[in-house]
């Protein structure tokens, strides 16, 4: 799964590249002095980016999905995979900080871009229509928003995308997983959802449709937050998606990418033992550079 170059990008019919695997915040986290952000001699550890893929085509635009804070290192690294095409379509998942407000960077203080193609939820959408700065994208055309209905398709020059409602701290819009069919596979990318119980779909159904599946993981266990009540910020833990499927075959196991990860979240580390367990159980953790064939 590790990233090619640029022929490699540009030769396979579609490919999905992944642009970053934290939380919202990113790692290391503002005000945060422990471990997990600092290391021995008090220095900041390695920057890992906030959750994004980008989508190469071989005969069509590259696509972002979210478009976080780290923007900037995103665009341009989709664009040199994309052989210096620009991206042209933007998905976003919903209205938390690290999956919209990289758009301030398409504004005219930045790259003042030219009606890139924004999808999201209707509730998105009129979010971005009606308050500002977001507004002024839409007004001054380096946005062009587009409804998104769940269940409709977005039609790709190599495939389609496809919404699927989830449920999630809906405080500014709803929230959306996305289904990337491929010529030959689909993959599954569901950064954020609340508790897999509370989901009308099922997991391990719908993981039976798709070939990879990239889930929410932003939290190992509830231990990581000190003085946080977690339950109001619910994420299934990992220890329980690895519970949810823990009868699953082999190769359904393998089909599962764990992603978005609190700074807190071990699983940050290749060499913690959470790490070393998760990858033991037969299940994967999804590492910025790696890219998927579809």
């Amino acid at each position: 799964m590790l990233c090619g170059g640029i022929n490699g990008s540009l030769s396979a019919q579609m490919r999905i590249h992944v642009l970053g695997t934290a939380q919202d915040a990113g790692r290391p986290q503002v005000g945060c002095a422990q471990s997990c952000c600092m290391d021995a001699k008090g220095q900041p550890r390695a920057h890992e980016a906030v959750v994004s893929l980008g989508m190469t085509q071989a005969d069509g635009p590259s696509c972002l999905l979210e478009a976080t804070p780290d923007l900037t290192t995103q665009w341009n690294a989709l664009s040199q995979l994309n052989g210096g095409q620009a991206p042209k379509r933007i998905f976003i998942t919903h209205a938390h900080i690290g999956h919209y407000t990289g758009l301030m960077y398409l504004g005219r203080e930045a790259m003042n871009s030219q009606l890139v193609e924004v999808f999201g939820t209707p509730r998105l959408i009129e979010f971005l229509q009606r308050d500002q700065p977001w507004k002024q994208l839409c007004e001054m055309q380096n946005i062009w928003p587009q409804e998104w209905v769940a269940g409709d398709r977005i039609l790709l020059e190599n495939g389609h995308m496809e919404a699927v409602h989830v449920p999630h701290r809906d405080e500014v819009s709803d929230t959306y997983g996305f289904i990337v069919q491929g010529p030959a596979k689909r993959l599954l990318f569901l950064p954020d959802i609340d508790k897999w119980e509370r989901w009308e779909t099922d997991l391990d159904s719908l993981i039976q449709t798709v070939d990879y599946a990239l889930v929410d993981a932003t939290f190992y266990s509830d231990r990581e937050l000190p003085g946080r009540n977690m339950a109001e910020i619910p994420h299934p833990f990992v220890l329980e998606t690895l519970a949810l499927s823990r009868d699953w075959p082999a190769e359904q196991k393998a089909k599962l990418y764990f992603i978005h990860f609190n700074h807190s979240n071990p699983l940050l580390d290749p060499k913690s033992q959470e790490s070393k367990r998760v990858e033991k159980l037969g299940y994967h953790i999804a590492r910025t550079g790696m890219h998927f064939d579809l």
